[in-house]
C-alpha cells in the first residue's frame, strides 16, 4: 500500500503546517493550571533531549576539517553572527510605527540564530556549488551558535531575553550546553570504540550506526519535541494575553520586513563574496549558508531565553524559515542553469548524480516533503 505524501503543489512546508496547527491548538485550548505545569516540565525535558540529540548528530570533525578553507567559513560566520544582527539592530527604527516592540524582539532574535545545515547543503548542491564547504560551514555555524546565540540574545535583547542574570545563564548552561556536550561526548566515545572495534573485528561506529538506523524515529522525536515546545510557549502567551498585541496589519508588515531582510542578505552574500575574490562554487555555498536561519535550533533556544514571551519571539523565525525555503529553491534552480555550472558539470561529470539527488531533496524541502526542516 502506497504511503500518503504531502502534495507537491502545496507551497507550504508540512512541518510549518504542523507548527501552525499547534499554534491553533494552543489558541483554542491553552494549557492552564496543573496541565500547564506538566507541559512546562515536559517542554524543559524536550529542549534538553533536542540538544542532546543535536550534539550526538553533529560531527565536530566535519566542522574542524573545513578550517583549512578558513576565509569561506569566516565569511559565513560574519554574515550569520555580525551582518544579520547589525541589520536587526538597524530595524529598531521601525518601532513602533511598523513593528511592535514584541515583534521587533522576535525579529532581532531571528538574526542571532545559527545557519541551517541540511537545507544549505541541498540548495548548494542543487546550484552546483561547493558542497563540502557548505557541510563544514553549516556544522561550524551550528557549533558556534550553541554559545553565541544565547550570549548575543542576552546582550542585545536585554531584559526581553533575561539579560545577563545568573539565573538566565544557568538555564542556558543546564538546558542547552550541558545536553549538547553530553551528546558530543557520547558521539566521540562511540567513534573511538568504533575505531577500536574495526581494528579488531571490522565493526562500525556504534553511535553513528545507531543514529543512521533510527533516523526516521529520531526525526519524529525531534519534531515532536519542538511541537511540544511551541505548544507550551504559545499556551503561556495566550494565558498572558500577549497575542492582543498583534494585528493582521502588523503581521503583514512583519512579512514585508522579513522579505527585505532576506533579499538584502542574499544580495550581500552573493555580490560580497564576489568582491572578496571567491569563485562561483564558493559563492554559492556562502550565499546559501550565510543567508539562512535554523528553525530547529532557534525554537528551543527561544523557549529557554524568553519564557512566557517565547510565542511572539518565535513567530518571525517561523515565517522567515518558510520564506527562505521558497526563495532559495527558486534561486538554486536558476543557479543550476548558469553557464559556469554547466562547465563545472562537464569538467566533473561524476558529481551529476550527487547534485541531482541533493537538488531533488532541495525541491522537496521547498515543497514540504523533505524529511526534516533545518
Amino acid at each position: 500500500m502506497k504511503r500518503p505524501s504531502w502534495p507537491s503543489w502545496m507551497p507550504i512546508d508540512p512541518y510549518i503546517a504542523a507548527l501552525l496547527g499547534t499554534v491553533g491548538l494552543a489558541a483554542l485550548l491553552p494549557a492552564r493550571g496543573t496541565p500547564a505545569d506538566v507541559a512546562s516540565g515536559a517542554s524543559t525535558a524536550a529542549v534538553a533531549l533536542l540538544f542532546f540529540l543535536y550534539g550526538a548528530r553533529l560531527s565536530t570533525r566535519e566542522a574542524m576539517d573545513g578550517l583549512r578553507h578558513w576565509r569561506l567559513h569566516l565569511t559565513v560566520l560574519l554574515c550569520t553572527f555580525a551582518v544579520f544582527p547589525l541589520l536587526g539592530l538597524a530595524a529598531k527604527g521601525l518601532v513602533p510605527y511598523v513593528l511592535t516592540p514584541a515583534l521587533y524582539s522576535g525579529l532581532l532574535f531571528l538574526t542571532l540564530v545559527p545557519s541551517t545545515i541540511q537545507s544549505s547543503i541541498a540548495f548548494t548542491s542543487m546550484a552546483r556549488g561547493n558542497v563540502p564547504a557548505a557541510i563544514c560551514a553549516g556544522s561550524f555555524s551550528s557549533l558556534a551558535g550553541i554559545v553565541l546565540t544565547p550570549l548575543l540574545a542576552a546582550w542585545l535583547l536585554g531584559h526581553s531575553a533575561g539579560g545577563f542574570s545568573a539565573d538566565s545563564l544557568l538555564k542556558i548552561v543546564l538546558q542547552l550546553l550541558v545536553p549538547f556536550l553530553a551528546g558530543q561526548f557520547l558521539r566521540r566515545c562511540g567513534e573511538r570504540r568504533g575505531r577500536a572495534q574495526r581494528v579488531r573485528q571490522g565493526g562500525g561506529r556504534r553511535v553513528g550506526g545507531f543514529l543512521s538506523r533510527n533516523k526516521k524515529v529520531l526525526g519524529l522525536v525531534d519534531r515532536g519535541s519542538i511541537l511540544l515546545v511551541v505548544y507550551t510557549a504559545f499556551s503561556q502567551g495566550m494565558v498572558a494575553g500577549v497575542w492582543n498585541q498583534v494585528t493582521p496589519a502588523r503581521l503583514g508588515a512583519l512579512l514585508g520586513v522579513e522579505a527585505v531582510l532576506l533579499a538584502v542578505m542574499l544580495s550581500l552574500t552573493w555580490y560580497g563574496a564576489k568582491k572578496l575574490g571567491f569563485g562561483r562554487a564558493d559563492r554559492v555555498a556562502i550565499q546559501f549558508a550565510g543567508s539562512k536561519k535554523s528553525l530547529a535550533a532557534g525554537l528551543p533556544m527561544a523557549s529557554v531565553l524568553f519564557g512566557a514571551e517565547a510565542s511572539l519571539a518565535v513567530l518571525p523565525l517561523m515565517l522567515f524559515h518558510q520564506m527562505q525555503l521558497m526563495v532559495c529553491a527558486v534561486i538554486a534552480k536558476r543557479r543550476s542553469r548558469d553557464p559556469e555550472a554547466a562547465e563545472a558539470r562537464a569538467v566533473d561529470p561524476g558529481t551529476e548524480g550527487v547534485s541531482s539527488r541533493a537538488g531533488s531533496a532541495a525541491s522537496r524541502t521547498a515543497a514540504g516533503t523533505a524529511p526534516r526542516s533545518g
